[in-house]
């Protein structure tokens, strides 16, 4: 495997700026030069901010040498999923549909707290159109491809988000998760994915796929990167009257690295992808596992309630509230939809308003049953398998969004709860494509969801490593 151990994570750089020991002028070039490098293979950017960054780096860099206050991300480069709006270039959604002027001279709200807290914005990252569907080369957008391997998918939809940070081209990035948005491209890329608490970042300036099921998140290389981001982009926000107003807690603070007194449940989800599953992924959740022991928590045997149903709730309402919104759109320019994009957002007819009800129905029984089973078992968390298989040929990424390998996505079911899920890096194939733990908890705890990351990657150095241009180039 070629792979570095010395990458450099925001939290560290972050830091560093801070005390002097590097610029933000030398992160946005380093930035930049890998952008140079990368961006043609792997088909990261949408856009490029780079003279908007290089004058936001120099602005930092003399806020540090005159000793004004800085934020916890000061200078730190960072992107964006284009879906969000920013205020330097307009927002595709990766798609012909968007209306051009949408969003136009503005941030969303997650872009200006990452903005307020210093970040740099490099650019806006690809994505699947509107969060959903797949690769299409037939349209005028790049096609992300796997740095690990370039033949290989990112996932989706927060494609480019993941592709950049695992490659260098920044520190980290926003993405959004809707049925696993985040948490699949992180894992296939090997990088760490938050998909906070339903509504615990407002979506204000995010184009909506499932009004009831998107969530914005931070996309990172480490668990205390993502509590970083995190700190910064939670909070209740007026004009989304679906975010939270609750007490945003110091996150970084609870990365203590001691798991003693935490009860664990571990389901390995093995009967949904039997069919599929990679044998690999069995022995690093395993491993994980005894990492987990070995910080001082009690890891027990579980299984998740109402598995199965959840996940299909997920899909019924991500794909019938999208349908929604796009109807319009749908019916009258068809063609200038992306062919994944039909595929989904066309399946809507086959579902009903009574099932979409029942979705619901099950939602709730959900939260009941997840809730049950943690009071019963005396469980904090639980931890299982992020996907069942390594990242796929670029060519078979519908058969893991829409067919045969779709139940090796174990993420949906988190979606239909509207609970925090984090996904790391813990391990690697026999093909040399990473591997993830998603660790999952109680609404409103992700300091507990991040200290069992955060542990775990004290005890690791997975999401250290780095995928290199020689053995990329060598792979396509």
């Amino acid at each position: 495997m070629s792979a570095a151990s010395a990458a450099r994570t925001l939290s560290d750089a972050a830091g560093a700026v801070r005390d002097g020991t590097v610029t933000s002028a030398r992160l946005v070039e380093e930035a930049i030069a890998a952008a140079d490098a990368w961006d043609d293979v792997i088909g990261t950017y949408i856009s490029r901010f780079d003279d908007a960054a290089r004058a936001a780096a120099r602005a930092a860099d003399a806020a540090v040498a005159e000793g004004r206050p800085l934020g916890p991300l000061h200078g730190v480069p960072v992107a964006v999923k284009d879906i969000l709006a920013t205020r330097e270039g307009p927002t595709t959604a990766q798609s012909l549909v968007t209306d051009p002027e949408w969003g136009v001279d503005e941030d969303a709200v997650a872009v200006a707290r990452l903005r307020d807290a210093g970040a740099i914005v490099m650019g806006k990252t690809s994505t699947m159109e509107y969060a959903v569907g797949l690769p299409d080369a037939s349209k005028p957008f790049p096609v992300p491809r796997n740095p690990w391997d370039p033949g290989r998918y990112t996932g989706g939809s927060s494609s480019g988000s993941a592709s950049g940070v695992a490659a260098g081209l920044f520190l980290g990035a926003i993405g959004t998760d809707t049925g696993g948005s985040i948490r699949m491209p992180a894992a296939f890329c090997g990088i760490s994915g938050l998909k906070p608490t339903f509504g615990r970042v407002p979506r204000t300036g995010c184009l909506p796929l499932g009004f009831t099921l998107d969530h914005v998140g931070p996309m990172a290389r480490s668990a205390r990167d993502c509590a970083l981001m995190l700190e910064v982009m939670a909070g209740a926000d007026a004009d989304d009257r679906q975010a939270l107003d609750a007490p945003v807690g110091e996150y970084t603070k609870a990365l203590t690295g001691d798991l003693r007194g935490l009860r664990i449940g571990l389901d390995p989800l093995l009967a949904p992808a039997a069919h599929c599953r990679e044998a690999e992924v069995d022995g690093a959740l395993a491993a994980a596992a005894d990492v987990l022991r070995e910080r001082g928590a009690e890891v027990v045997d579980v299984e998740l309630p109402l598995y199965a149903e959840l996940c299909t709730a997920d899909i019924v309402m991500l794909i019938s509230e999208g349908a929604a919104y796009h109807l319009s759109d749908l019916r009258g320019r068809w063609e200038d939809y992306a062919a994944g994009t039909r595929m989904v957002l066309g399946s809507a007819p086959l579902y009903s308003g009574a099932d979409y009800v029942q979705a619901q129905r099950a939602r709730e029984a959900g939260g009941h049953a997840f809730a049950a089973l943690l009071a019963e078992g005396g469980l904090d968390l639980v931890v299982t398998p992020t996907l069942g298989v390594g990242a796929v040929p670029i060519e078979e990424a519908a058969d893991v969004a829409l067919g045969p390998k779709w139940p090796a996505m174990f993420t949906p079911y988190w979606n239909a709860l509207g609970l925090p899920a984090l996904t790391v890096p813990m391990g690697f194939t026999d093909h040399d494509l990473p591997m993830g733990l998603q660790i999952a908890g109680p609404a409103l705890r992700e300091d507990l969801v991040l200290r069992v990351g955060d542990a775990f990657q004290q005890a690791t150095d997975w999401h250290l490593r780095t995928p290199t241009m020689a053995a990329t180039e060598a792979r396509r």
